[in-house]
């Protein structure tokens, strides 16, 4: 019960509903018609979202700073939710097919066998018409038997949970700044050599499980990165 709150009010804070501070627990409490526990745990996860400052005596603010970025993707969102908030992404395909582990150095940064039979998806992404990024993906056969063309074109996450029911249950993430070779400067119409800022993920399931790897590479302009961070005993 708790998610569905929470999901509640991360949309009505992106919606502008909220603009300065939540309403009181009391005021929630009434709203859901839950407990207090249920409506700190719903808080929690909004907060964790980055969405949320805490004030000692008055209260849960609406992180401003988070908001202000037309391009501010929230790292603290969570795993296999979508980055994007500003409408959805349009996808070119630029390679679909079946690759073993031992041909792509990722056996050990998925802690496969090589051995491993892949899912390879190369796509550009597009936001409003403007190139987003370029994505290079990987999932597990064994986890993943069939992806459709349609899903590869919109949200392979989306075919992932209504087929398999697949939902990412967490995430590592990691940024680094990289240089575009030859091969990837020309497919984002980009001098060979440009520096760019990239987000690699490991997507694990439930059990631990890892099912999907994947490496973005952003182009879109005034792009940026947020992620929220509080001292463990705030926790």
């Amino acid at each position: 019960m708790y998610h569905e709150i929470a999901e509640e009010l991360i949309q009505a804070i992106e919606a502008g509903q909220f603009t300065t501070k939540l309403p009181t627990e009391q005021q929630l409490m009434t709203q859901y018609q839950v407990s207090r526990n249920t409506i700190r745990r719903a808080i929690d996860v909004v907060y964790q979202h980055g969405l949320l400052r805490r004030v000692q005596g008055s209260g849960y603010y609406v992180n401003e700073l988070q908001l202000q970025g037309k391009m501010t993707v929230n790292l603290s969102i969570g795993a296999g939710k979508s980055l994007v908030k500003h409408g959805p992404l349009q996808s070119k395909v630029v390679t679909f097919d079946k690759v073993n582990a031992a041909e792509i150095p990722l056996a050990q940064t998925m802690k496969i066998s090589p051995d491993e039979d892949l899912w390879r998806i190369i796509r550009l992404r597009y936001l409003n018409g403007t190139l987003y990024c370029l994505e290079e993906a990987y999932y597990m056969r064994d986890v993943v038997p069939f992806l459709s063309t349609e899903a590869l074109e919109t949200s392979v996450f989306d075919f992932l949970k209504d087929t398999y029911d697949i939902d990412p249950y967490s995430s590592d993430d990691f940024m680094s700044l990289v240089t575009l070779g030859p091969d990837k400067a020309d497919l984002m119409d980009l001098k060979p050599g440009t520096a760019m800022l990239s987000l690699a993920q490991i997507n694990y399931m439930r059990n631990n499980v890892i099912f999907n790897f994947s490496r973005s590479v952003y182009a879109y302009p005034g792009f940026s990165f947020y992620f929220h961070s509080a001292h463990l005993s705030s926790n």
